[in-house]
């Protein structure tokens, strides 16, 4: 033991600088990382601040979503147009230009959402006798309610698609038949067009004009 006594007195200096330094590294290191926690955390909430939720993305990628619709009829500049999505038909109306002066716009809801692929068909006055939101149901008998007057003549195949009974096929019977024979005489004609009977064709005439 009195060997480690001396050496304690001959080198104690040296061990005490030693220790000072040891603490102050120790020190220095304690405040340091401490003082780079706050820097951390403001780094992570200014990443928080500029990241947007999918919720906002999903919000900004709808409103900024491009469609087409194709817009027919009575307009100045018929043609297909691009529309941001939730536009109206009005919107994609005053794209084509506005309507013409034959125009009869109380067949047209101006106030429609436009979808993408639609067709918009502003029909000329006279070609559609009953206008939007019209109740053309007879008084008491709801199974004798009849849709919009549709001219076999001029209508689409949208427009053909809202006489009852006639679906995508039959819709396109009737427009081959008028390539192939040209205008449709009368109502009663359109027994030529195969899938049509005298039934049918009864059922559904107060619907149809020439």
């Amino acid at each position: 033991m009195e060997w480690l006594k001396l050496i304690w007195e001959d080198y104690r200096k040296y061990c005490l600088i030693a220790i000072c330094g040891l603490v102050c590294i120790i020190g220095f290191a304690v405040k340091n990382g401490g003082a780079s926690a706050p820097g951390r955390t403001q780094m992570q909430d200014n990443n928080f601040g500029t990241r947007q939720s999918p919720k906002n993305k999903m919000t900004a990628a709808s409103t900024s979503k491009m469609i087409y619709v194709d817009v027919k009829g009575a307009v100045n500049r018929p043609g297909v147009y691009a529309l941001k999505s939730g536009l109206r038909i009005q919107d994609a109306l005053t794209k084509a230009g506005g309507t013409t002066s034959e125009a009869d716009i109380n067949h047209v809801n101006m106030a429609q959402q436009v979808n993408d692929q639609q067709v918009v068909y502003v029909p000329v006055k006279g070609e559609v006798t009953t206008p939007i939101g019209s109740d053309t149901a007879e008084s008491g008998d709801s199974d004798n309610a009849t849709g919009p007057i549709v001219n076999l003549n001029t209508a689409t195949k949208e427009q053909l698609l809202q006489i009852t009974g006639v679906g995508d096929k039959k819709a396109d019977l009737i427009l081959q038949y008028r390539q192939e024979h040209g205008q449709f005489k009368s109502v009663e004609d359109l027994k030529e067009v195969n899938g049509f009977g005298d039934r049918s064709v009864a059922n559904i005439k107060d619907q149809l004009s020439v």
